[in-house]
């Protein structure tokens, strides 16, 4: 087994970004950096299972607490991606994860006026300006930046 990876501080920085992949997996590096935190009592305003990471867990077929107790064996990144891929239900091929993440990097907020409004409302509370951002991946970046003292 590798060394440990140390525990992400995100009350200090913020975690990867869900653009970051790990295996061909966007939003997984994410789910690391945020259980990892969790376990180190350094989680901050970040959520562990969330929706987003359960968008990730859906897709593996394997249930945050058990991807939390794995991640509190110390693994790295590599040898949790081996256990992802050993116990995912169904098992993935490399195609169906590029199209998964290609269509996640491009997932915006679903038509209903519900969702729309609620998604132009959390933008409007970081910035009334931008108009470039219109996924959520790029709401969460530009959320951990602000979050940490960048100018929206």
């Amino acid at each position: 087994m590798s060394t440990p990876l140390p525990h992400p501080d995100l009350t200090q920085r913020p975690p990867r970004s869900v653009r970051v992949r790990l295996g061909g997996y966007v939003i997984l590096p994410r789910v690391l950096d945020k259980c990892r935190a969790l376990l180190a009592d350094k989680i901050g305003e970040y959520q562990f299972d969330c929706s987003m990471d359960r968008h990730f867990l859906k897709f593996v077929g394997i249930e945050g607490d058990a991807l939390k107790a794995e991640v509190a064996t110390g693994k790295g990144d590599g040898e949790l991606l081996a256990w992802i891929e050993a116990n995912a239900q169904p098992k993935r091929t490399p195609w169906e994860i590029a199209a998964w993440s290609a269509y996640h990097e491009r997932r915006g907020p679903d038509s209903d006026a519900e969702t729309l409004a609620f998604f132009a409302g959390i933008l409007g509370k970081l910035t009334p300006t931008r108009e470039d951002i219109g996924t959520w991946f790029d709401f969460l970046d530009l959320d951990d930046h602000v979050t940490f003292g960048g100018k929206p």
